[in-house]
Order: structure tokens, then C-alpha cells, then sequence
């Protein structure tokens, strides 16, 4: 599903209009930013939690030459779905009923 599709489900779903909706998405997605921007992970209730997480600097080999390069450290985004997703995926996108 790209961003056109998800916007027109959304707002079918949801009763608002599509710019609406589309305002909507994105004043959440700026949200988000300023929260990773400030350090904060975002949990969402029944969904899961956005976090960021700090990757220490490491020695990689490229396999090719063999030669050995220093990747400084950086922060990464990482998603932790809740259990009952987990559940459901394992399942094959069914619930188990």
C-alpha cells in the first residue's frame, strides 16, 4: 500500500476528506519527528513502539578486498509490534479463533 492508497482508505474509513486526512498524517508523522528528535520513543497503545536505539561504532570487512573500515556509531529507528500483532503474523495475518 503506498501513501495515496493508505490516505484514501484512511479518510473512507475515517469520514473526513482526503486533504483532511492527508493533513492529519502528516501533522502525526511531524509529531513523531519532534519526539525522535528530543530522544523519546512513541508508543502507541495496541499497536506497538517506535524506539530509538544508539548502534556503537564496529570494525566491518568488506568481503571483496578484505579490507577493514571503522562504522562510526548512529542512532537507528526500531519498531516493536505488541503481542497480540506478533500473535497474528505468526499465524499468517490470521487470528487464531
Amino acid at each position: 500500500m503506498n501513501n495515496k492508497e493508505f490516505i484514501s482508505e484512511l479518510s473512507q474509513r475515517s469520514g473526513y476528506t482526503q486533504e483532511n486526512t492527508q493533513n492529519l498524517v502528516r501533522g502525526i508523522i511531524d509529531a513523531f519527528g519532534i519526539s525522535f528528535d528530543d530522544g523519546e520513543d512513541v508508543h502507541i497503545g495496541g499497536f506497538g513502539t517506535f524506539e530509538l536505539k544508539k548502534r556503537t561504532e564496529r570494525v566491518v570487512v568488506n568481503p571483496s578486498t578484505g579490507q577493514r573500515m571503522m562504522v562510526p556509531p548512529k542512532l537507528v529507528l526500531t519498531f516493536r509490534p505488541v503481542a497480540s500483532i506478533k500473535e497474528k503474523l505468526k499465524n499468517g495475518g490470521h487470528d487464531d479463533e
